[in-house]
């Protein structure tokens, strides 16, 4: 097999030039299907706080039946609902301090966003304040997860920002959950809550996350 031009002049082997695009192949494939980054391990007696708006407080169903409640069975910790229907990030960025001072967590789960979206907030300023609630929780030694919320739309996809802020930041990031859940009427109570089942699929996909960062 002979060499082939470049369009510039130059030469270059085929099999070389496949055996690079093999080797760039793998390296997106480990990418997207690498560990998240490492959360701190847990132990028994450690508190997990669930902090976020209607989707964390679990409107549409029993308390028992809410993600944090259902979350802290699968895992055998103490998952505390700090969810607020309604808010939206500018309120959870006043409220979280109190939370921490009240609870004391190892870990936060922070899912907020989706009224921001709703009421049509500009996404950097969406952005921002999570941001700022990461910074918050990391100056007090905190661990992080984020959990990405659907732009509201006939197709719901989780808005970008999420992914961005995960990936700058170095916070493991369950992104699909959500956008899974409020697709198919299966798993909804009402256009924009997981029924029961919907909210033990979030659990389940939370849980399968903190293993796999080894959080326990």
């Amino acid at each position: 097999m002979g060499l082939r031009p470049f369009p510039r002049g130059g030469w270059v082997n085929p099999l070389l030039l496949r055996a690079g695009c093999l080797l760039a192949m793998a390296a997106l494939l480990a990418a997207c299907g690498g560990k998240p980054p490492a959360l701190p391990r847990l132990g028994p007696d450690d508190v997990i706080v669930a902090f976020g708006d209607s989707l964390t407080y679990g409107t549409g169903v029993q308390p028992a039946q809410s993600y944090p409640a259902v979350l802290g069975e699968l895992i055998g910790r103490e998952v505390v609902a700090a969810g607020v229907p309604g808010e939206v990030t500018a309120q959870g960025m006043q409220r979280l301090p109190q939370v921490l001072d009240r609870h004391r967590p190892r870990l936060v789960l922070l899912c907020l966003g989706g009224n921001d979206l709703l009421r049509k907030v500009e996404p950097p300023m969406i952005e921002a304040n999570l941001r700022a609630m990461v910074r918050t929780l990391r100056d007090r030694g905190i661990a992080v997860v984020l959990i990405g919320v659907p732009k509201p739309s006939l197709l719901p996809s989780t808005a970008g920002f999420y992914a961005t802020i995960a990936e700058d930041l170095q916070v493991p990031l369950e992104g699909d959950v959500l956008e899974d859940i409020l697709t198919k009427n299966e798993f909804k109570s009402d256009p924009i809550h997981p029924n029961a089942a919907g909210y033990r699929k979030m659990a389940e996909a939370v849980a399968k996350l903190l293993r796999e960062a080894g959080a326990i």
